[in-house]
């Protein structure tokens, strides 16, 4: 079954102030059809353990299915296309990663999406070829906010180019808060875990989290939807995106 993926009623009025300068954009919902729901979708239990002696976040989530297992057909271009992601919303601040004073949710997404590489840094399939390596789960920070135009109710947190926005300079290089970090993602069965150094979000070990298997799309083409919106969410791990789970190990 797919759920809506809509944050819960205390977030909403601190992350709804960016959004006031979308207001121009029409409201209707345009629901690209998501992939459908299996086993590799459904979520079983997640984590984030701190191991002291590395000084190591390692997030992980376990699935009724195999881990990683369902991935999305290329649509051929850009516009349009589909990303799956296992996320993490996080209640850590966007500067802890390198992002400005940005309102919104920081999490840390594990996508695929075989239309596009956005990880120009990275060569995450080893075969020397930097720009190829869309259809290869890697590992993304990204900053949410509500947003009414898509069924999701979700969408990446977008800036004018002209802006001066503060980003990483390891970001995707698109007009919105979304890093590519290269952590390593590690998939075993039933489980998928990603390798953070905790110096790479300042030292923060102590934040709450929550869990959420979804179906993003990307639009470069329609002024009524964002540039990358959450069409739907396959499960969340607490029901209502309340960020209920802690640190372990600290």
């Amino acid at each position: 079954m797919i759920h809506s993926a809509r944050w819960p009623r205390t977030l909403k009025p601190f992350l709804l102030a960016p959004l006031a300068a979308l207001a121009c954009f029409a409201s209707a919902q345009v629901a690209p059809e998501p992939l459908a729901m299996t086993p590799d979708l459904d979520l079983v239990g997640a984590s984030v353990s701190y191991l002291a002696d590395l000084d190591l976040l390692v997030f992980e989530v376990e699935v009724a299915g195999a881990a990683g297992g369902t991935v999305p057909s290329a649509r051929g271009q850009v516009d349009g296309a589909p990303v799956l992601a296992y996320a993490f919303p996080t209640t850590l601040p966007a500067s802890a990663v390198g992002f400005g004073d940005v309102a919104g949710v920081l999490t840390l997404a594990v996508t695929v999406h075989p239309d596009f590489d956005d990880t120009p840094l990275w060569d995450e399939d080893g075969d020397t070829d930097y720009a190829n390596d869309g259809w290869v789960f890697h590992t993304h920070w990204v900053v949410l906010a509500p947003d009414d135009r898509v069924a999701g109710g979700l969408s990446a947190v977008e800036f004018a180019a002209d802006s001066g926005a503060t980003l990483p300079p390891t970001n995707a290089g698109m007009p919105m808060y979304l890093d590519s970090p290269g952590f390593s993602v590690v998939t075993d069965g039933s489980r998928l875990r990603v390798l953070v150094p905790a110096q790479r979000v300042r030292g923060q070990i102590e934040f709450g989290f929550d869990a959420v298997a979804a179906y993003l799309q990307v639009n470069t083409s329609d002024a009524a939807r964002p540039m990358l919106g959450v069409y739907a969410a396959y499960d969340v791990l607490s029901g209502d995106l309340s960020l209920p789970y802690s640190v372990t190990g600290r």
